[in-house]
């Protein structure tokens, strides 16, 4: 695979450029090993992020803070604007992380999609395209999915048990990496920087991966596209599942930026690491 460096401008952290070998020679998690730091300096302020990359979650909501409605087809939520601030997002990130349900549902691709992005991190001396990465109990996922279309071979990680399957089921389509009995959010993160030298991930969750990246205290920004209109689904999935977030009122996120996009409003806040 190609060799992953970040990129873009503050706050994304220094530039690492790992070598392919490097960066996929493993098939399972284990204790991560000593790794040097990254880092972002913003407003004179240096954030410290040593053990995980810099994390960037994404989602877009209704106003009533559903990620979709209860019905088969898609929900779409965004615009054309707030997509391409997303693929600028993903052209600065270094991996892009979704979960095994959103492949399913949404069937995303996944890809920097502007041609003069594309160009860029190309004379950079980076791959194309970010590293494509999921997280799955079962292994239960269609390999023609877009999501293993390329260019780029996705890691898929997965729980010990599910490994046999996802590998029968992906063949060559992806490296599938054994995350342990009950895999976590928290171990494919430090994984993705110990081991693959990651430092940027940009996060595009549903309702369970936001909740565990969020109530984890692993996310560094979290970033929020609300829709103009209200979904009013009880069986929709929702932003911000029940749980105890280290978010809370005594230890409220910065408000970092406000902004009208097309039909939609952009609320971008900082997370602060507990």
């Amino acid at each position: 695979m190609s060799p992953v460096s970040p990129g873009g401008r503050p706050p994304v952290p220094p530039a690492v450029h790992p070598s392919g070998a490097d960066r996929n020679k493993r098939e399972c998690i284990g204790p991560a090993r000593a790794n040097k730091s990254s880092s972002w300096d913003a407003r004179s302020t240096v954030r410290t992020v040593p053990d995980r990359p810099y994390t960037i979650v994404s989602c877009a909501v209704s106003v009533d803070g559903c990620l979709d409605d209860g019905s088969p087809e898609r929900l779409i939520l965004s615009g054309p604007e707030d997509l391409d601030e997303v693929d600028e997002l993903r052209a600065r990130a270094d991996a892009i992380l979704i979960g095994a349900g959103t492949i399913r549902a949404d069937n995303p691709r996944l890809l920097v999609r502007d041609p003069a992005r594309v160009a860029a991190r190309e004379r950079a001396g980076r791959p194309p395209h970010p590293l494509r990465v999921t997280l799955t109990t079962t292994g239960d996922i269609d390999p023609a999915a877009r999501f293993f279309a390329g260019p780029g071979t996705p890691l898929v990680y997965a729980a010990s048990a599910a490994v046999p399957a996802a590998k029968r089921n992906l063949g060559g389509a992806a490296v599938v990496i054994d995350a342990g009995a009950e895999p976590s959010v928290a171990a494919v993160l430090a994984d993705l920087h110990s081991e693959r030298l990651v430092a940027t991930l940009l996060a595009e969750p549903g309702a369970i991966m936001a909740r565990d990246l969020l109530a984890g205290n692993l996310a560094d920004e979290l970033r929020l596209a609300i829709a103009p209109f209200l979904v009013g689904d009880k069986t929709a999935p929702r932003f911000a599942m029940p749980a105890h977030y280290p978010q809370n009122p005594d230890a409220p996120m910065t408000l970092e930026d406000v902004r009208r996009l097309g039909d939609l409003v952009i609320i971008r806040y900082r997370i602060m690491r507990a």
